[in-house]
């Protein structure tokens, strides 16, 4: 009997996964990044060459470089506020969210594109159209 079950449970071992799903990771830093309007904070989560549409000025960009233009950018528009409202995370390894920040000069849509990459979340798309 004790055989039986060691043999069992051996099978289930072999059979079942041993990990769990993989799970997206948190896009709240991102999100607070881009309410605070920090251009340092959210230049960590971009990939190391990134494509940016900021308000029609639109291109790929290295990290550095994008960093610039988010910084002018909540420079001319300063946050007054930004809300998640759309997110579609069925894919783990890549994720989109749509957002609206809001600024003195008026509200943007915000979209995001990431991807998920031994545990680190990536942008790798960014883009703020005037709405």
């Amino acid at each position: 009997m004790l055989l039986l079950k060691l043999t069992i449970s051996l099978l289930l071992m072999l059979i079942l996964p041993s990990g769990s799903p993989e799970t997206p990771l948190s896009i709240d830093p991102v999100i607070s990044a881009i309410d605070s309007g920090s251009s340092s904070d959210l230049a960590r989560y971009f990939e190391s060459s990134i494509s940016l549409n900021v308000d029609g000025q639109q291109g790929d960009y290295s990290k550095n470089q994008a960093e610039l233009v988010i910084k002018d950018f909540f420079r001319k528009n300063p946050p007054m506020g930004f809300n998640l409202v759309f997110r579609s995370e069925t894919n783990p390894s890549l994720s989109s969210y749509i957002g609206d920040y809001q600024s003195d000069q008026g509200i943007f849509k915000v979209l995001i594109k990431v991807s998920q990459q031994n545990s680190t979340l990536k942008i790798y798309s960014l883009e703020f159209v005037k709405g």
